[in-house]
């Protein structure tokens, strides 16, 4: 009979410890200014601790099982000096069985790590999302976003040199929003339209889709439906931009992920007046073509597609709903069935204005609005709509949704659409139902 001695002991701990070795993938950041995301996606579950330091502002993060390799130190050369909230990460082995990450701030944050499993083609990821400790207002993330429209005009007109104006090589939303700029000062000049009668401000709420870890569709080409999306919505506000009495707001206006709840947060913060979600979805299919409007339903999808590609959108996140402070839950219920049958009317009267000029540049998927149980369309108070530009998945469409000419022609149905709506009903005055 054999016996164990301390040296075999030892040998077995070792070679437990090495089979338990976790691996890490990958790593990316995402920074914006809403919050800065950090992903280390792993070959297996990992347990985590975290704590915060203050003096300097420091968050740390032990990995139990983790070693130190290439693809951890390459996390320390993917924060940018941009960043609004690292000011570096520090790894290092924090003891034989614990790799340790310290993240240096540039302002204090509240911490939100979490584990998600497997999903498509992830595998196991840890997110530490850096959250400031005092979230800026939503009037004051439109502020800044208009503030940083009329530079970008300034520059698109010559106003502004690019180094007074903006830093070089700011992001692809940059280059984006002056050739939208060009291209809407342009149509501005070729087409004469009658001003839509507005008696106040009007707030528009663009919400390009997915970003960040989500690139939402693919097309065969790769073309990722994040970037389309953005650079359209991008386009969309530069057309509206020098339009009286309008104000456009982007739900994200780069590339990071905002959760579907967050989504429709932003846009009640702003008192947005219009809520549009611009997506480039796929199908199963990949002849399906065309493009499609759709609305809130209460109650079921107007057809299979509408119900795939709700189910498909709704997968990203799921929404948090409404809070109403009232006491009377029945007197609650009742409420939000009054709003929702409003919002549905108004968003249809939107739905279709825009889905007709579509329909003026290329081909429509269906006729008809339709309506589906998308999460982010749920603001029970702002008329909301998805608009699925194109089918990514379509070879012919993908490459369509490539060209900036085409883009362009996109954005310019989405504002001509907003426009349409509003001068046939004026906003109301602030505090009353439409």
């Amino acid at each position: 009979m054999l016996t164990q001695g301390p040296l075999a002991g030892a040998a077995l701990l070792l070679d437990l410890r090495q089979a338990q070795a976790v691996t890490v993938a990958a790593v990316r950041v995402w920074p914006s200014s809403d919050y800065t995301r950090v992903t280390i996606e792993l070959d297996q579950s990992i347990d985590h601790t975290h704590f915060v330091m203050e003096g300097p502002d420091r968050v740390v993060v032990d990995l139990p099982g983790v070693s130190v390799d290439a693809a951890l130190r390459d996390l320390v050369a993917k924060v940018m000096p941009s960043d609004p909230y690292i000011d570096k990460v520090r790894v290092g082995q924090f003891n034989p069985e614990t790799m340790r990450l310290v993240f240096d701030l540039k302002q204090r944050v509240k911490p939100q790590i979490f584990t998600l499993a497997p999903v498509g083609p992830y595998r196991h990821r840890l997110v530490i999302d850096l959250y400031p400790s005092q979230p800026p207002d939503g009037i004051d993330l439109l502020i800044a976003q208009l503030e940083a429209s009329a530079i970008m005009r300034g520059i698109a007109t010559g106003q502004y040199s690019n180094s007074a104006g903006a830093k070089s090589g700011s992001g692809p939303d940059v280059t984006t929003s002056s050739a939208a700029t060009t291209s809407a000062a342009t149509d501005r000049g070729n087409r004469k339209r009658a001003k839509p009668i507005v008696s106040r401000l009007v707030t528009v709420a663009l919400d390009p889709g997915h970003g960040g870890e989500d690139p939402g569709a693919i097309g065969p080409r790769g073309t990722r439906e994040k970037d389309v999306v953005l650079a359209i919505a991008a386009r969309v506000k530069a057309k509206l931009a020098d339009e009286p009495n309008f104000r456009i707001f982007l739900t994200r206006d780069r590339d990071f992920y905002v959760p579907l709840a967050t989504r429709v947060s932003k846009a009640r913060a702003v008192q947005a007046d219009l809520f549009l979600s611009i997506h480039a979805d796929a199908f199963s299919q990949p002849t399906a073509r065309g493009s499609s409007v759709f609305v809130l339903s209460d109650t079921g999808a107007t057809s299979v597609e509408a119900r795939w590609l709700a189910n498909r959108e709704n997968r990203a996140d799921l929404i948090g709903g409404v809070s109403l402070k009232t006491r009377n839950r029945e007197a609650a219920r009742m409420l939000m069935s009054m709003m929702t049958a409003s919002q549905i009317r108004d968003s249809t009267r939107l739905a279709r204005v825009v889905l007709s000029n579509l329909g003026d540049i290329g081909d429509l998927h269906k006729q008809r609005v339709e309506q589906a149980g998308f999460a982010v369309l749920k603001a029970p108070d702002i008329p909301s709509v998805l608009i699925e530009t194109a089918f990514i998945s379509n070879p012919q469409e993908e490459q369509k949704l490539r060209s900036a000419n085409h883009q362009d022609k996109i954005a310019d149905a989405i504002a001509t659409g907003i426009k349409d709506y509003f001068r046939k009903q004026p906003p109301q005055p602030r505090g009353k139902m439409s």
